[in-house]
C-alpha cells in the first residue's frame, strides 16, 4: 500500500513508520516537525495530499495532551476537530481509498460500573477540552462517511504506552522519574493520583490493529483499540519501582493531579479482534521495561 501518515513524528507516528515499512509498504509522511504542515492549513494540506497521492491516509496527527487541553481548548479543539476535517476533505478531493482517523477512547468520559467494559455503542460523554475535541473530530468522521460515501474507518484507542513516549503520559512521566533517580541517587518518586485504572495496550500493538483497520475494517464503523484489561496506575508504578536499580519509593505530590480524573476505562475490544483477527501480543512487563530502559538512555543525554 501507498500509505501517508499525518502527524508522522510524534509518538505513534515513528512506530507505525517502522511497523509499516516491516509490511512493505510505501511510507510518506507529513508532521509539522518533518516537513512544517499544520493539518489546520488546509490548502497547503491539500496540496500535499494530491502531491504525493497516498492510496491510503492514517490521520495521527493533532494535540494530545489530555492535562494542557485545560489551559488551551481554543487551539486543541481547532487542531484535533477542524484538523480532522481538513484531512479528511483533502483525502477526498485527492482521490485517496480510505482513512483511518485516530480518535480516543476518552470520549467515552465517566463511564458506570455497569457499563464497564467500553463497548463502541456508548454515549460519548467528553469530559476534558480535548475529549470534546476527539469527540467532534469523531462525528466529523462519521459525517464523511455518511454524507460523502467516503471511505472511513475510526479508531478509538485506549491508553498506549511504550519507548519514545512524552512524559507528558503517567507512564513514561513515572519512568523519566525512576531514571533520574538512579543516575541522582534519590530515592522518592513524585507521583499524582494513583487510584485511577486505565486499559494499557503497548504502542507496537496498537500500530498493528491500525494497519489491520485499514486492511479489513467496516467503512464508516468504529473501533476501540483496547487491551481488555483495567490496570491501576499504582500497578504501573509499583512495577517501574521493581525495576529500579536503586530503592526508591513513591511520595504524593498534590500538583501533579488532574483537575478531573476518570476512575476506570476499560474496554471491550471484541470488535476489532472479530473483523481484523488483532490481538495484543507484547506483555505489560516487557512494555514497561522498554519503557524504562528508553528513559534511561534519553536521561543520560540531558
Amino acid at each position: 500500500m501507498k500509505a501517508l501518515i499525518t502527524g508522522a513524528g510524534g509518538f505513534v507516528g515513528h512506530h507505525l513508520i517502522d511497523h509499516l515499512n516491516a509490511c512493505g509498504d510505501e511510507v510518506m509522511t507529513t508532521d509539522r516537525s518533518i516537513d512544517g504542515l499544520d493539518i489546520t492549513d488546509a490548502p497547503a494540506l491539500l496540496e500535499s495530499f494530491r502531491r504525493q497521492r497516498p492510496e491510503v491516509v492514517y490521520h495521527l496527527a493533532g494535540a494530545s495532551d489530555v492535562g494542557g487541553s485545560w489551559s488551551t481548548p481554543q487551539a486543541t479543539f481547532r487542531s484535533n476537530a477542524e484538523g480532522t476535517l481538513n484531512v479528511l476533505w483533502a483525502a477526498r478531493e485527492a482521490g485517496v481509498d480510505r482513512v483511518l482517523t485516530v480518535g480516543s477512547a476518552d470520549v467515552y468520559g465517566k463511564v458506570a460500573v455497569e457499563d464497564l467494559p467500553i463497548r463502541e455503542s456508548l454515549a460519548m460523554r467528553p469530559v476534558s477540552p480535548y475529549a470534546a475535541s476527539k469527540a467532534s473530530a469523531d462525528h466529523v468522521a462519521l459525517q464523511a462517511h455518511l454524507g460523502f460515501g467516503q471511505s472511513v474507518v475510526r479508531a478509538r484507542p485506549f491508553n498506549h504506552l511504550g519507548p519514545g513516549q512524552s512524559n507528558r503520559f503517567v507512564a513514561a512521566a513515572l519512568a523519566e522519574r525512576v531514571a533520574r533517580n538512579e543516575l541522582d541517587d534519590e530515592s522518592h518518586v513524585r507521583v499524582g493520583n494513583l487510584s485511577p485504572r486505565r486499559d494499557f495496550t503497548d504502542v507496537r500493538d496498537v500500530v498493528r490493529a491500525y494497519r489491520l483497520l485499514v486492511e479489513h475494517g467496516v467503512d464508516g464503523e468504529v473501533y476501540n483499540v483496547c487491551s481488555g484489561q483495567a490496570i491501576a496506575v499504582q500497578a504501573l508504578a509499583d512495577e517501574l519501582i521493581a525495576l529500579a536499580r536503586i530503592p526508591m519509593e513513591l511520595v504524593i505530590d498534590p500538583d501533579l493531579e488532574r483537575p478531573v480524573d476518570i476512575p476506570v476505562l476499560l474496554g471491550d475490544n471484541s470488535r476489532l479482534c472479530a473483523d481484523t483477527g488483532w490481538t495484543p501480543e507484547i506483555p505489560l512487563t516487557t512494555t514497561l521495561a522498554d519503557l524504562l530502559d528508553d528513559q534511561r538512555r534519553r536521561v543520560h543525554t540531558t
